[in-house]
């Protein structure tokens, strides 16, 4: 199991303490995302002139979007190579298919040879 790990992140320009069992380096990299989600909406006047609650409500929002446009991506490749790997179950199949049938015909052609030679 991993250790737990105390780290001091600072997110919109405030310290503070975060703890989980996740990486140093993962932890920072959620505060810097959160962090560059602030700072891409403090750009933007509208946003700016929205009360303290509904800008962290706008910013919620947004990395919500974030989460299910990437979990659908997850879920469309997912379900790409579940298809790819029937396709290439289903193309060893038929391979196999085909040498049997060429395994077959190599020996009817075998045994022909023989009768050929018998004559």
């Amino acid at each position: 199991m991993s250790s737990r790990n105390d780290i001091e992140v600072v997110i919109g320009g405030k310290a503070i303490k975060l703890v989980g069992y996740e990486s140093e380096e993962y932890l920072q990299k959620l505060a810097g995302y959160i962090n560059g989600k602030l700072s891409e909406y403090e750009k933007v006047d509208s946003f700016k002139r929205q009360p303290a609650e509904m800008q962290n409500v706008l910013i919620q929002l947004n990395i919500a979007d974030d989460y299910f446009k990437v979990k659908k991506q997850l879920e469309e490749i997912t379900e790409e190579m579940e298809l790819k790997d029937k396709e290439l179950y289903d193309i060893k199949h038929e391979l196999i298919a085909t040498q049997i049938k060429m395994e077959s015909k190599d020996k009817m052609i075998r045994d022909y040879q023989k009768e050929l030679t018998k004559i």
